[in-house]
């Protein structure tokens, strides 16, 4: 054709004219033809349609694939969608067909693929497709020579798939991720039989290399030309290395990241050997403790080895690595002073990760050698000093793009100007966890920045301590996409121009700042946020009515704990993204808009507690079928649980306490809590029995409700039982008691009976009983002592009678370690990753760029009260597992304190009071070092108050009021110098300070003069020792006459013996004889 063409210009003869006609029209007819797809193509595409349409119900995907011809515009299938053709020839050569279906383990025709002869691309991920039609496999593409990308990520194709794939030779990429791979590598490593493959992907797989030798795996087969091997998320163990070392020495690239179940301890030289062209080696994630080898690594150019268990000296990772690029050693266990030494080698630095480690000490000053130095983060450790000038001048203006400084020890104040020159600085976050550091914005004044910032985190840092503005260079950003300047008290008015500047602004956080005013938004601006956190200010005022068509992208919208008021605007309900919604602790007033339970549907998070709100929520319109954490306690909500609950299930919270509901309790609640939620409907007015449908929950709380029957003994499952308050009847079952699980019982203020059965021994892990207030009686069983891991136990107001167990001395009472804590020690926190909200980061580490996370409390705490020190206290969360009291009070308890009591060195209190206790006051009390609460009143105590109590030094409070003591009341030293004379009185006999007795005034009234004494009134003490004495002469006189005088000593035998006949025939003989005549009768 070209030399026809060119015959053309020469036009020597007539004929040549025409010659050059002709050639022209060739050349014409063919740009036509290929205008547009080829027709054998175009009707591959529509048959492709049409399978995937009956076989995998697409829908109404693919509007675009149409077969009339009439419209010229879309009967060219190279402008069909997600199709790709050759400029020049129009072929076919791209097929995106990614996520085209939610079908499950659909059949998938191959040879419709056949038609696309020039295709070079086919990409077929996340469609769940569980196989082929027989015969109908990917050997089929054999006949497509130009095929080298071929991705089927996220399918379900598993083993079988892999011989078919071994005959597309010209395949360059391949993508199986997500395919239930199984097996050892002997299965995966058919694939190495592609002669032209450079890139494979078997992430998120069950490869191993279990079951196989390592002469198995070195004759698999020859040598392969692949150069990029990514196996995370597999079983592969250390064993790997060696068996890639062998089969691939042109590797260049090998991501083994996240196989952490398998490969633990060091990897060692051997196993590194035959690796030394590897210039990426990703190990994120396992259990390795150490590296060995990497010197023979002498190409590597990206390391990450984040997420292991490496401890000691990190110069083994620096000192051979001179030609490295990047390289990630976070989230470690390296915990000494950085080596300044190995570092500064490292001049053709460009990523540096050290995050999450234990390194401490001062930043080296040779970072103004790395030249190239991009990202830097340092997060996570614990450096010292100044954030000084000479830290940013080491930074290379031109070429630093990423800076991380949080959670170190930084002190002293630090300027934001020193990065005015910072041309291409784009993320900069610090976070600080001290009171120390300060971050000044404003010097110099009037600095003008040369960056465009993406990314601004400034947490917690003191800004702008003296002026607590917000910076003014922002007013020159206009690509922030996340912004955090949350823990700053920062005051002023809401920066609505912030939104105004950025319109790529997808998050702000000014969480617990000291904004003020009204909150209101614009509407031509701010569709891109997606995350708004403004909760801890001071907004008030009511909410826009049209915020849900301001924001109606948004994901995350917290304003809680500010001033609002007023009803909730209904335009809420047009964000139907929102996840999560927190407006609590406001005086928002009125109904829940419907708008909001009926389109808001993906909310996860539900947040309306502490407010004022009213009516019925749990109404026809409530359909949000994915929450999971639902908090409206503390409002006025009224109705009941009706059915449309149903709809909720795997729910963490559901909190109704403290509102106006009323009705029975469903038996399928318990359903819609998931294993270790929560359920809390405390203060309503719920009536009826517990149902037995809750299953296994970590709290469940129905106190202060008017709930009747017997006590369920299906609660067992749970951890936590609060029933406090109702009008529960019966005994307590003793099925109820057989459990592992059950952590805090709290039965008190109903109407129980009957005993303490003795199987309570089996709650072995029970840390809180309280059975106060019932009708329970009988003796208080020796099983309860088993019950060691006890930390409050409240049995007062009852008729418990007979004594006090001794073995009580068993139970820890708070002698608890830090393992063995049972109770939260904070609120739960729903942590939220500031992932699709961040901006992404061309890093070749890779990182995973947040913006940093949002901490929402959801409370599923334990709380009880228990009485001590005269008041009825609280106690919540954490401090459950430090407070320790035994209040055995308003009983009929009898006989003596046992001694062994005073071993309870760790109890906070006790209450022995109100009983018909006996005896003495234990010495043995002067032990209870951690004792804050003591009430002994109110019994039969007698003698002495022990002076050693006097060593008590954390006793706010003694009472041992009305008994019968006596004696002086201990000093007033200590904490005995605190009580008054209420704590001693009804004790007639007691004497001295704070009394008004005084000791000399009670000797006197004991002992009365001799003069004032009755002439019958004998002096015991003497009378029985002059009666002794008096005995003992008489009896010794009469024996010494008896053996003195043989005459004197035969009569008195004689006497004695004529006494005895005597005796027998005067009263012997006569009882003799009546009884004779009795029997006869």
């Amino acid at each position: 054709m070209n030399q026809g063409v060119r015959q053309c210009f020469p036009v020597r003869r007539p004929w040549s004219l025409v010659k050059c006609l002709m050639w022209a029209l060739v050349i014409f007819v063919q740009i036509h033809e290929h205008k547009g797809c080829l027709e054998e193509e175009r009707i591959g595409l529509l048959q492709l349609k049409a399978f995937l349409k009956s076989n995998a119900e697409i829908g109404n995907r693919f509007p675009s694939w149409i077969e009339d011809a009439d419209q010229i515009s879309m009967s060219d299938c190279c402008g069909w969608e997600r199709v790709s053709c050759n400029s020049t020839t129009s072929h076919v050569v791209g097929l995106s067909l990614c996520n085209i279906t939610n079908t499950n383990n659909w059949l998938l025709n191959v040879s419709l693929f056949r038609p696309f002869k020039e295709l070079m691309s086919l990409d077929l991920s996340s469609n769940r497709i569980g196989g082929c039609i027989a015969n109908e496999g990917f050997e089929r593409l054999a006949v497509l020579r130009r095929l080298e990308v071929l991705n089927l990520t996220s399918n379900r194709f598993g083993d079988s798939i892999l011989p078919s794939l071994t005959q597309l030779s010209s395949l360059t990429t391949l993508a199986l991720a997500y395919n239930h791979l199984s097996g050892n590598w002997t299965t995966a490593a058919e694939l190495l039989a592609l002669e032209n493959l450079e890139r494979l992907d078997l992430t998120w797989n069950r490869l191993s290399t279990d079951g196989s030798t390592p002469k198995e795996f070195h004759g698999l087969s020859k040598p392969s030309k692949l150069k990029h091997l990514d196996l995370s998320s597999n079983s592969f163990g250390k064993q790997i290395f060696r068996v890639l070392g062998a089969q691939l020495p042109a590797l260049k690239s090998l991501n083994l990241s996240y196989n952490y179940m398998t490969m633990e301890g060091p990897l060692s030289i051997k196993e590194m050997a035959n690796l030394s062209n590897l210039e990426v080696l990703i190990l994120r994630r396992n259990r390795l403790t150490g590296i060995q080898g990497l010197a023979n690594l002498s190409r590597l150019e990206i390391l990450d080895i984040s997420g292991n268990l490496i401890t000691g000296s990190i110069s083994p990772y620096f000192g051979t690595l001179s030609s490295v690029k990047a390289i990630s050693l976070a989230d470690n266990n390296f915990n000494e002073y950085f080596p300044t030494q190995d570092l500064c080698r490292l001049k053709k630095l460009e990523e540096f990760d050290i995050s999450d480690n234990d390194f401490e000490g001062i930043l080296p000053r040779c970072i103004n050698n790395m030249s190239s130095l991009r990202l830097f983060d340092i997060s996570g450790n614990r450096f010292i000093g100044n954030l000084s000038s000479s830290l940013v001048a080491s930074l290379n203006p031109t070429a630093i793009e990423y800076i991380d400084l949080s959670h170190n020890l930084f002190e002293g104040l630090f300027s934001f100007g020193l990065f005015t020159n910072h041309s291409k600085l784009e993320v900069v976050r610090i976070m600080s966890d001290n009171n120390k550091f300060e971050i000044e914005t404003e010097n110099p004044v009037g600095w003008t920045p040369l960056f465009q910032l993406t990314t601004l985190v400034l947490q917690n840092c003191n800004m702008n301590k003296l002026t607590s503005s917000i910076p003014k260079f922002l007013f020159d950003q206009h690509r922030l996409e996340v912004v955090d300047f949350s823990h700053n008290k920062l005051k002023g008015s809401f920066p609505f121009w912030l939104l105004e500047n950025n319109t790529r602004l997808r998050l702000l956080n000014l969480r617990n700042n000291s904004f003020e005013g009204r909150f209101c938004l614009q509407l031509e601006h701010h569709i891109n946020v997606s995350w708004m956190d403004v909760s801890g200010n001071h907004l008030d005022g009511q909410l826009q009515e049209n915020i849900g068509k301001v924001i109606p992208y948004l994901k995350v919208l917290n304003i809680s704990r500010n001033n609002f008021e007023g009803d909730l605007p209904p335009s809420i309900g047009d964000m139907s993204y929102l996840k999560i919604l927190d407006v609590s602790f406001n005086r928002f007033s009125g109904k829940v808009p419907k708008e909001l339970v009926s389109k808001c549907i993906y909310l996860g998070i539900l947040n309306l507690h502490n407010n004022n709100l009213q009516s019925e929520i749990f109404s026809k319109h409530f359909k949000l079928p994915i929450l999971v954490i639902l908090q409206l306690n503390n409002n006025q909500f009224t109705g009941t649980l009706s059915s449309v609950l149903l709809t909720l299930s795997g729910m963490m919270t559901f909190d109704i306490g403290n509102n106006m509901m009323s009705g029975t309790i469903p038996s399928w609640i318990g359903y819609i809590i998931m294993v270790g939620g929560a359920l809390v409907m405390t203060n309503n007015s719920f009536e009826g029995h517990i149902p037995c449908g809750l299953h296994s929950r970590l709290l469940i709380d129905l106190s202060y409700n008017s709930l009747s029957g017997p006590l369920p003994s299906c609660l067992n499952e749970q951890s936590n039982v609060l029933l406090q308050g109702n009008k529960l009847t019966g005994s307590i079952p003793k099925a109820l008691f057989n459990s592992s699980s059950l952590v805090t019982l709290d039965v008190r203020e109903n109407n129980l009976s009957g005993t303490i059965p003795i199987e309570i021994s089996t709650l072995s892990n029970l840390r809180i009983l309280l059975l106060g207030g019932n009708n329970l009686s009988g003796m208080i069983p020796n099983q309860a002592c088993l019950l060691k891991k006890i930390g409050i136990m409240d049995l007062s107001r009852n008729s418990f009678s007979r004594t006090i167990p001794p073995c009580f001395h068993n139970i820890t009472f708070g002698k608890i370690n830090a393992t063995n804590l049972s109770f939260p020690q904070t609120h739960a926190t729903y942590t939220i990753w500031y992932k699709e909200e961040t901006p992404r980061y061309a890093s070749l580490l890779g990182k995973f760029l947040s913006g940093g996370t949002m901490d929402l409390a959801f409370d599923n705490q334990v709380e009880v009260e228990f009485v001590t020190k005269y008041r009825s206290r609280s106690y919540k969360g954490g401090i459950l597992d430090y407070m320790s009291g035994l209040d055995l009070s308003c009983n009929k308890l009898t006989r003596g304190i046992p001694v062994e009591l005073g071993q309870l060195s760790s109890i906070h209190s006790l209450n022995l009071s109100y009983n018909q206790l006996t005896g003495s006051i234990p010495k043995e009390f002067s032990s209870l070092d951690s004792i804050e609460s003591l009430d002994l009143s109110h019994n039969n105590l007698s003698g002495e108050i022990p002076s050693t109590l006097i060593d008590l030094n954390f006793m706010a409070i003694f009472n041992v009021a009305y008994n019968n003591l006596s004696g002086k009341v201990p000093e007033m030293k200590n904490q005995f110098g605190t009580f008054e004379n209420s704590s001693y009185e009804g004790n007639p006999f007691l004497c001295g300070p704070p009394l008004e007795n005084g000791c000399s005034t009670i000797v006197e009234k004991s002992k009365p003069k001799a003069s004032e004494r009755k002439w019958y009134q004998v002096d015991p003490i003497a009378f029985f020792a002059s009666f002794s004495v008096s005995y003992v002469i008489f009896f010794s006189m009469v024996v010494s006459i008896l053996y003195i005088n043989p005459y004197w000593r035969q009569r008195c035998f004689n006497l004695i013996e004529d006494l005895m006949y005597w005796s027998y025939f005067t009263v012997l003989t006569p009882l003799k004889r009546l009884s004779v005549q009795l029997c006869l009768h």
